[in-house]
Order: structure tokens, then sequence, then C-alpha cells
């Protein structure tokens, strides 16, 4: 079992940076983590993923550039530093973990709010 709380969510304008953060309990440290995100009337999407050991990651192209993910297994954490946001990243932002090894997601936060003004 994992328990995922997110925190660091808030209102920004565009341009602006905010860092999410995810703690974890349980066995974090051996499964692949990632972060999604809602917008209203959307699907969720992927955002970004890191494996195991912080030695992998990929990005959604939206986000290539801007977005950092990253992890502490010691302190049992997930990050997620945003920068240059923009309003079309507004969403409630999701941490996630795969605990089965086939990139499928098993347990989730209860997300965050990102809000980017214009």
């Amino acid at each position: 079992q994992v328990g995922l709380v997110e925190t660091g969510g808030g209102l920004v304008q565009a341009g602006g940076s905010l860092r999410l953060a995810c703690a974890a309990s349980g066995r974090f440290f051996t499964y692949a983590m990632a972060w999604f995100r809602q917008a209203p009337g959307k699907e969720r999407e992927f955002v970004a993923g890191i494996n195991w050991s912080g030695s992998s990651t990929s990005y959604a192209d939206s986000v290539k550039g801007r977005f950092t993910i990253s992890r502490d297994n010691a302190k049992r954490n997930l990050y997620l530093q945003m920068n240059s946001l923009k309003p079309e990243d507004t969403a409630v932002y999701f941490c996630a973990a795969d605990s089965t090894g086939n990139n499928r997601y098993t347990y989730w936060g209860q997300g965050t709010q990102v809000t980017v003004s214009s």
C-alpha cells in the first residue's frame, strides 16, 4: 500500500513558477512515479514520469523544457518544478505510483489545484 498527498498548488501569474510535492508512505522507493493533470472538461493527461531511482525521466511535449520531475527516496517525496507557467497549465495535478512495473498507475493522490492567470 502507498499513500500519496500532494501539496504546493496555488494561484500564479503566467510566466511564474510553482513547485509541487508529493509525500508518500509505504514502498515508495520501489515504484516508478508520475505526475498527471486534469483540466476542467478535459481528460486526465500524463505530465511527467520518473523511474524508481530517478535516473530516467519522461515528459509530455507540452511541458518539456519548462517542468522538471525529481524524487528523494530517503524523504519519500516526489517533486514537480514548474517554470514559465502558462494559463493552459491550469489543472488539478495528481501524483501517482506504478506498483505493477508495467506503466499502470495503481495509487493516486487526491490532487492539488494549480491556476495560472494571464
